[in-house]
């Protein structure tokens, strides 16, 4: 399971993830400095971190690199909420106290994401009747380790994008360890 990311760490993948495209460090850099002072130096540093940790993927322009994320921040949330509630001693508390703190405009959100996983013999809060299970998607069971897939239910860094290049690690579309229970 990835680390959670680090605030300076955070505050950079942010501005990459906002750019949606390859950004070199002195983009991000010009972008920090509206909100703090920092080196450039330290925004370098900071990339060459998270592309080490599998973050983000990066090729070279000239002298510099260009800096892409390898997920989406849907992604990223999506491991931090599946990390919190795998480490939880009552994952079915764990859900209802999340529930529970839903405003009713996330409400929609739920809804749909339990229709596109097709998630089996729930039924939705609006009568409508709960999607039939989805058919398992080919793939390897491990990240990392072959085809890419989306980032609607699996995610982490290295959870592919679909909108980014192939050349980064994948993940399996679905369905990473504790996801299910």
């Amino acid at each position: 399971m990835p680390r959670r990311l680090g605030e300076l760490e955070d505050a950079v993948m942010t501005r990459v993830w906002a750019r949606n495209k390859p950004v070199t460090v002195r983009e991000v850099l010009q972008e920090l400095q509206q909100d703090r002072a920092i080196a450039y130096t330290t925004v370098m540093t900071v990339l060459d971190n998270l592309h080490r940790k599998g973050w983000v993927r990066r090729t070279q322009e000239g002298r510099a690199y260009r800096y892409e994320a390898v997920s989406t921040r849907a992604a990223y949330s999506a491991v931090l909420m599946n990390e919190a509630w795998s480490e939880s001693d009552n994952p079915a508390a764990a859900l209802v106290a999340f529930f529970s703190m839903m405003s009713p405009e996330q409400l929609p959100a739920l809804r749909d994401a339990l229709r596109v996983v097709g998630v089996a013999g729930v039924s939705l809060a609006d009568g409508e009747p709960a999607a039939p299970p989805a058919a398992p998607e080919p793939g390897p069971a491990e990240p990392g380790a072959g085809t890419a897939g989306t980032d609607e239910g699996e995610a982490g860094p290295r959870a592919a994008d679909p909108a980014a290049p192939g050349d980064g690690p994948s993940a399996p579309a679905r369905g990473g360890a504790g996801t299910r229970r």
